[in-house]
């Protein structure tokens, strides 16, 4: 006669209650995201925020850019070189929003509280931003210098570091949230 052996039973704490803190967070990440790109291609939001917001990057950048070349110009979206015409237009994916967004979505989806998830959104947009600047000023000389360059650097290297940025910032934001404290069995 074959007898069965006992499972031993240890005492782990269940891995359930992670289980669903990976899920809640999954799905509210997943709906943030959607909301907010779903929100941010309305017609209305892209005239009143996007636009406004993509001019105000080009002028910031010329701006600094001015300090050592004072030949380039901002025009709406686009940024020039006074003397030759030549330049870059701003348009949706290359001024940073994307990446603010995606902060923005992991911050809100992941439990803490509402003060630190707002320090956390609005660092993490200057973050963003400030690598931006320095994404569109490079790109701008590149352009001007080598435009095979230009498109290398443009569709894969910027592209990749401004999503990079915004995970690395998620990532230390995680670190500085305070711990939880749990319970002591008495």
């Amino acid at each position: 006669m074959l007898r069965r052996r006992a499972r031993k039973r240890y005492n782990a704490p269940s891995l359930r209650p992670v289980r669903i803190a990976v899920y809640r967070f999954i799905i509210v990440f997943v709906v943030c995201l959607v909301a907010l790109f779903t929100l941010e291609l309305v017609q209305p939001v892209k005239e009143a925020v996007i636009d406004p917001f993509t001019a105000a990057i080009a002028h910031v950048s010329a701006t600094i850019m001015q300090a050592f070349d004072s030949n380039v110009i901002a025009n709406g979206n686009v940024i020039f070189d006074g003397r030759s015409g030549g330049g870059i237009e701003i348009v949706a994916g290359c001024n940073g929003v994307e990446a603010v967004l995606i902060l923005v979505s992991a911050i809100l989806a992941f439990p803490s509280p509402w003060k630190h998830k707002l320090i956390g959104i609005g660092l993490g947009f200057l973050a963003i931003q400030t690598l931006n600047l320095v994404r569109i000023i490079t790109l701008y000389y590149l352009h001007i210098w080598s435009p095979v360059w230009f498109d290398w650097f443009h569709l894969y290297l910027w592209q990749a570091l401004i999503i990079l940025d915004a995970l690395v910032f998620w990532l230390i934001w995680l670190r500085y949230l305070p711990r939880r404290t749990q319970a002591v069995a008495a």
